[in-house]
């Protein structure tokens, strides 16, 4: 009966994590837009509830990129799952319940990151994506 219990409770937590999504990456310059659901933020949204600004940066591209990847290698609850010259792509993965969402990251031109954060499986995210960008951008940005 215990074997039974621990099995049930391991699928739930596996279940969490839902299917990658296979639309992730750059198309035509943009990340791919969030869905009507308000569990993702993105900077090159035209919706301003997903809508937030770009991470910017000053130097070269090269050394941001890495102090970024440094950053994100760094934090507990992140791998890093594609990378680019100019794109990360990371699953962030909540401590408790296993909960899934992917971060993205684009150095679409100079001083210019564009990022977004969804969520994988639900409709809310309580603002889980737009909190973790923004601690990420404070991160960044810190000296």
């Amino acid at each position: 009966m215990k074997l039974l219990g621990v099995l049930i409770i391991s699928m739930m937590f596996f279940s969490c994590a839902g299917q990658r999504p296979e639309n992730l990456g750059i198309h035509n310059d943009q990340l791919t837009r969030c869905s009507g659901k308000p569990n993702c933020v993105s900077s090159q949204d035209e919706d301003e509830n997903h809508l937030l600004p770009v991470f910017r940066y000053q130097g070269e591209k090269e050394a941001n990129f890495k102090k970024l990847k440094k950053i994100i290698t760094s934090l507990d609850g992140m791998t890093l799952i594609t990378e680019n010259d100019n794109y990360l792509h990371i699953e962030c993965k909540s401590a408790v319940m296993g909960f899934v969402d992917d971060l993205e990251f684009y150095f679409s031109k100079e001083n210019v990151v564009q990022v977004r954060s969804a969520s994988r499986l639900g409709y809310s995210d309580f603002g889980v994506n737009r909190k973790r960008v923004e601690k990420l951008r404070e991160l960044f940005t810190a000296k």
